[in-house]
């Protein structure tokens, strides 16, 4: 249990960052933070731009014809949007869904989805020279696309992604040790950026989705032929976002496939902090300055830690649908979300103190829903040696002339809908449900609500579960075993000290046949490590 305990109404969050954000008539300094983008670049109709950050002097309407605008902020604020219930496909007369097509950069020759939507564009932030940008970017139009079933044009989008991945992974075989892939070439390279094995998780995201969305094989085998070159490395290459999809690809493959992948290695990649291409990046753990920070990430050793919001809120996707497909890893990944969620809190400028942050006087702006890009333990900011934690952000250093309201992280606050809509309290203070279906991209298997419950006491705890209006039997996917039949509305379980049962709400009365290692409910699965009981 972290103390002290404070959950943020993340969902609240992600929604009043939205309406602040995507307002074009805001008013007021380094307002409005979004504008159309006129440049009709890779296809025939406008875009639009949000900052990077508050006040970044390298973009906007009026710098570079509008162009210079990142990816990685407006699809993960769409994803997030999603996520708490707003349709980004029809918000106020703008389709941004149909918008973020641009960035898929056919002009260029690479047909994937870049950080920028041209050359002309690019200000920073990847584009063509940094693999973690261009790959993952990819990772969440499709993520975007998982919630956008029926946008016009997406198909073929993904489908021109998917095969462009799977030429590269086919050229690249089991070594990913490139800075940047040129998909026009199709040849790796390597420059000042070190190299980023852990690209090939993202490769599997990308190929196994496109495996599922469009039943053809081929995708089937690029997915496992990355993943199995991640596997096959004999070190940590940790270097951003993609270990922890690895873990879930991993996870999935063998749920829904057969497969044998080391779920454990992947998830201890993620969080040790023993990188070898990036010394110390993986999920911070300790208490600075008498609170508690587990579960953020970012860098274990930069300024004693580095936690970064974008990356925190990001981990929960891939990690919580992780649990669906391999319970073993419930309590864990519970207990992993609480500290997390609660820690994040303290990117927010009304949600720690004014003497352990950078701009306590300009935290008006940010309305509380635009966050700090991140979380130090030992600031080196003039004035502030000694105070911890602290939150602050590498805006500034950017470029000549940024402002100190750089900060604050537009990209980054744009990704709080990933907790949003996944993290949920209850009755007890500390307890919370996770949903782990709300990021589980591309279902194979059509699936019944599911949610991780962790209770962090020392004592067991009788926590309050909503289950909805229509009966349900209750499963618990750690136990094995049906725990409550024909209930409805708000159900008390009782749940043992430390642990987390994976709770499934199936329809009351149906039939529950185990089949080949595989426990359903009616035609759906609802456990996928079944193991019958002789």
């Amino acid at each position: 249990m972290p103390a002290p305990y404070m959950m943020k109404d993340w969902k609240k969050t992600a929604l009043e960052f939205d309406k602040y954000v995507y307002n074009f008539d805001e008013k007021g300094p380094f307002m409005p933070m979004i504008w159309m983008d006129t440049m009709k670049r890779n296809f025939p109709q406008n875009t639009y731009g949000l900052y990077t950050a508050l006040g970044d002097v390298r973009e906007g309407p009026n710098v570079n014809d509008g162009e210079n605008h990142e990816a990685i902020g407006a699809l993960g604020s769409i994803i997030g949007a999603s996520l708490v219930g707003i349709d980004k496909s029809n918000q106020d007369g703008h389709n941004y869904v149909a918008m973020v097509k641009n960035f898929l950069n056919k002009d260029n020759g690479w047909n994937i989805i870049m950080n920028f939507t041209s050359k002309k564009a690019h200000i920073g932030g990847g584009y063509g020279n940094d693999y973690w940008y261009d790959i993952f970017n990819n990772v969440l139009f499709y993520g975007v696309a998982n919630y956008y079933p029926k946008e016009p044009g997406y198909d073929e989008i993904m489908r021109t992604i998917a095969d462009q991945f799977l030429a590269s992974a086919t050229a690249l075989g089991s070594n990913y040790s490139y800075s940047f892939f040129d998909f026009k070439t199709m040849k790796g390279g390597t420059n000042h950026i070190p190299t980023q094995e852990d690209v090939a998780a993202g490769y599997a995201f990308v190929l196994y989705s496109a495996y599922v969305k469009y039943n053809d094989v081929k995708y089937l085998k690029g997915a496992e032929m990355a993943l199995q070159a991640l596997q096959g490395q004999k070190e940590n290459r940790n270097y951003e976002l993609f270990m922890p999809f690895g873990a879930y690809i991993g996870a999935r493959l063998n749920a829904e496939q057969g497969t044998d992948y080391d779920v454990m290695k992947f998830l201890n990649w993620t969080f040790e902090g023993k990188s070898v291409n990036r010394d110390g990046w993986g999920v911070i753990v300790g208490n600075w300055g008498n609170y508690d920070v587990s579960g953020i990430y970012g860098s274990t050793k930069d300024k004693g830690g580095y936690g970064f919001a974008m990356n925190t809120f990001d981990l929960a996707w891939p990690l919580l649908p992780m649990v669906r497909y391999d319970q073993r890893y419930s309590r864990t990944i519970g207990k992993w979300a609480l500290n997390a969620a609660n820690a994040a809190r303290l990117f927010y400028p009304y949600d720690i103190p004014d003497s352990l942050q950078a701009l306590p006087d300009r935290k008006g702006i940010t309305k509380n829903v635009i966050a700090y890009e991140g979380l130090v333990k030992e600031p080196n900011l003039p004035g502030h040696i000694g105070k911890s934690p602290f939150a602050q952000g590498d805006g500034p250093l950017w470029a000549p002339g940024m402002p100190q309201e750089t900060m604050f992280s537009i990209y980054g606050s744009g990704h709080a809908g990933i907790f949003g809509g996944t993290i949920h309290t209850t009755d007890v203070e500390g307890v919370l449900m996770l949903d782990c279906i709300a990021t589980d991209m591309f279902q194979k298997n059509a699936s019944y609500p599911t949610y991780i419950v962790y209770n962090p006491y020392k004592e067991k705890k009788s926590v309050s579960v909503p289950v909805g209006s229509s009966k349900v039997d209750i499963y618990d996917a750690v136990s094995q075993k049906i725990i409550n039949r024909n209930v409805s509305g708000d159900v008390k379980i009782d749940i043992a000290a430390d642990e987390a049962p994976l709770l499934v709400f199936i329809p009351a009365g149906a039939k529950v046949i185990a089949k080949e290692g595989k426990l359903y409910a009616g035609d759906k699965i609802i456990d996928f490590r079944f193991k019958e009981k002789k």
